[in-house]
């Protein structure tokens, strides 16, 4: 019994330590497949700022089994206001799954002016639409 405690505590511990991280960044994004109402794991996702008229790479991850990165934003990197694209390369993810899809990429261009301390960007995806939105 005493071990079933420790077990839980540290796994309390760890999905703490877990959203505090991710509160602290700046930016995350979720993604949900709206064909079978499921997240989407493993989509990889870019994060580009513009910078005189050119994109910057600042950082490539992949979703979580719930669809997320809690943390796009580079842990040692200063989050400045500026005009950011966050890309999905879906075409990727739905061959993966033995799907067609019309959209090969989906790039979501945003404006972070810094009045907030935290920006979401969820995408609802299907194999021939999307729709994406400011989240919290």
């Amino acid at each position: 019994m005493h071990r079933m405690k420790q077990f839980i505590l540290a796994l309390a511990f760890d999905s703490l330590c877990h959203v505090a991280s991710a509160a602290s960044n700046p930016l995350s994004v979720h993604v949900l497949n709206l064909q079978d109402g499921l997240p989407s794991s493993e989509v990889v996702v870019t994060l580009e700022k513009l910078s005189d008229d050119r994109w910057l790479l600042i950082n490539t991850a992949s979703t979580d089994a719930q669809g997320r990165i809690a943390a796009l934003f580079p842990a040692n990197a200063k989050f400045e206001a500026g005009t950011y694209r966050v890309t999905f390369k879906t075409g990727k993810w739905f061959a993966e799954h033995k799907q067609t899809s019309f959209f090969p990429e989906i790039p979501v261009i945003f404006a972070a002016d810094g009045s907030v301390p935290h920006y979401h960007v969820p995408l609802l995806l299907s194999p021939y639409g999307y729709s994406t939105y400011r989240g919290n």
